[in-house]
């Protein structure tokens, strides 16, 4: 009974580790899955014109209109993008008619049109609000100098351009001067990841293992106790 109670007890334990972690990526599946819908609803809303008081999580992903003038200023986000290739995000200041100053994520452009002059003049936008969590401990600092930047860090980009911390990531323009080497590249749950039903099968199925192994393990104890007995 000695020689099966260490392997059991550690057959048992490590196998409550997996069902756990398995359950968890379930739980997160449900918590992704809710975040997706409000993000879909959003995104297929009518636009709005914008609020004066915005709330980051409250008013993440809210679809607005707006109007204005682009400034010739911009900072590049380096991307890739699926079916693109790597490029640059495009992120301008817009002075909105009222005069308030935000800054709008107009899409990608190519590695080499970084150097073109910038569209200015009054246009017309429709996209969604955005307060991209892009930054972490492995993230490179932006190269200010050349105005080239690794992730969209909202506060930052802010500061650097002079507008307020909203950043409007467009979806279409409706009106005013349109280049051709810009795409845009709309908010769209596609993009994120929700890869937790995987996550919870693969720990599902290792603990599955884990009490095969324990089983055998077991089995091979009592085999032998009955064969020296």
């Amino acid at each position: 009974m000695r020689r099966i109670l260490v392997p059991l007890l550690i057959g048992l334990v490590g196998a409550g580790i997996l069902i756990g972690l398995g359950v968890w990526q379930v739980q997160r599946l449900s918590w992704k899955e809710n975040i997706l819908a409000t993000i879909d609803a959003r995104l297929s809303a009518a636009p709005v014109d914008l609020p004066e008081t915005l709330d980051p999580e409250d008013d993440k992903y809210l679809p607005v209109r707006v109007s204005g003038t682009l400034e010739p200023d911009a900072l590049h986000v380096l991307v890739g993008a699926k079916d693109l290739g790597a490029g640059y995000r495009l992120i301008q200041p817009l002075v909105l008619d009222g005069g308030r100053r935000i800054m709008v994520d107009r899409g990608l452009i190519p590695l080499d049109a970084k150097a073109a002059v910038r569209e200015t003049g009054e246009v017309g936008l429709v996209g969604n609000l955005h307060w991209p969590d892009e930054i972490d401990g492995y993230t490179p600092e932006p190269d200010i100098a050349r105005g080239i930047w690794f992730a969209r860090d909202v506060p930052a980009m802010a500061d650097a351009l002079g507008t307020e911390p909203v950043l409007l990531v467009v979806r279409r323009q409706e009106a005013g001067p349109q280049s051709d080497e810009i795409t845009a590249l709309p908010v769209d749950t596609a993009a994120i990841s929700n890869n937790h039903l995987q996550y919870a099968i693969t720990w599902f199925s290792l603990a599955a293992i884990w009490l095969t192994m324990t089983g055998y393990l077991i089995w091979r104890v009592t085999r032998r106790q009955e064969t020296e007995g």
